[in-house]
């Protein structure tokens, strides 16, 4: 029964494991998206600082990525940016890969 208990803890070790990591990748993806935004939106390094927070923020308004890319798209389109929501999709999608990529290599 002990090996059971065991394999039991360590599958429950695991799955908390497997989230964090996508808590912090997400994070990390909806930052970088932020960053590029904001780059895009010239905003000066305060604003910037601000609004890559608020796009992490954006996040937990609901499960997925769609409101992070509702957010950032309507703030584009705001500051009359010529970007489109496939842009934005294919923007998160490369964040994605650089954010595990710097949490895998700890930078």
């Amino acid at each position: 029964m002990t090996s059971f208990k065991d394999r039991e803890r360590g599958e429950e070790a695991k799955y908390a494991f497997d989230e964090e990591t996508a808590f912090k990748v997400a994070a990390r993806r909806n930052r970088l998206l932020g960053e590029w935004a904001a780059d895009l939106m010239n905003l000066t390094a305060e604003e910037a600082d601000s609004y890559k927070k608020a796009v992490v923020q954006a996040d937990f308004e609901e499960a997925g990525e769609e409101d992070v890319i509702r957010k950032v798209l309507g703030d584009l389109t705001a500051a009359s940016c010529d970007v489109d929501e496939a842009a934005v999709r294919a923007k998160l999608a490369e964040c994605e890969v650089e954010a595990r990529r710097q949490l895998i290599s700890g930078t």
